[in-house]
C-alpha cells in the first residue's frame, strides 16, 4: 500500500504500538514479503497476551477506519517452543476465524500438518477454528516466525 493515507496510518500506528516500550515491549516493524505483502511485527513478553491481542484489536480497527479493511489479508501470533519450532494462529480477518500455521524448522516450505492438527483439537472449544481447510494457506516468510 502506498499514499498519504497509508504513511498517516503507519505514523498513527507506529504511535500507538511504541508506547508498549514504556512497559518493556520492542518498536514495532514494518516490512514487505517476497510475495509484496505489508506486514507489521511487534513483539510483546509472553506473559502479556492480554495486550498482543488489545494491540492485534487496535491496529485492525486502525486499519478497517483507515479504508484499508479490503486489503487487509490477515493476523498471527507467534510462538517458538524450546526446541525452536516455530508456530502461528492465524486470524482470517474477513472470515472472523483462526487456524494453526507451523512450519517444519530447516525444510523448505514445508508444514508439520500434524501438529496444526493437533493444535486445532486442542484450541476447537476456545477459538473460531476455519472449518475449510483449503483456506489454510501457509504465510511463508512472515516476520516472526
Amino acid at each position: 500500500m502506498e499514499g498519504g493515507a497509508f504513511s498517516q496510518l503507519q505514523s498513527d500506528v507506529r504511535e500507538l504500538l511504541d508506547a508498549d516500550t514504556d512497559r518493556g515491549g520492542v518498536p514495532v516493524e514494518f516490512s514487505q514479503d517476497a510475495y509484496g505483502y505489508t506486514w507489521l511485527l511487534t513483539r510483546q513478553r509472553p506473559d502479556d497476551v492480554a495486550s498482543l491481542v488489545n494491540d492485534l484489536h487496535a491496529v485492525n480497527s486502525l486499519l478497517q477506519d483507515g479504508g484499508f479493511g479490503p486489503q487487509l489479508l490477515c493476523s498471527l501470533i507467534g510462538f517458538q517452543d524450546p526446541a525452536g519450532r516455530s508456530l502461528a494462529l492465524v486470524y482470517l480477518y474477513k472470515r472472523g476465524t483462526f487456524y494453526p500455521f507451523a512450519p517444519l524448522p530447516g525444510a523448505a516450505e514445508k508444514r508439520d500438518n500434524a501438529l496444526e492438527l493437533q493444535i486445532r483439537a486442542l484450541l476447537g472449544d476456545d477459538l473460531r477454528i476455519e472449518e475449510d481447510l483449503s483456506r489454510w494457506f501457509p504465510v511463508w516468510g512472515a516476520p516472526g516466525l
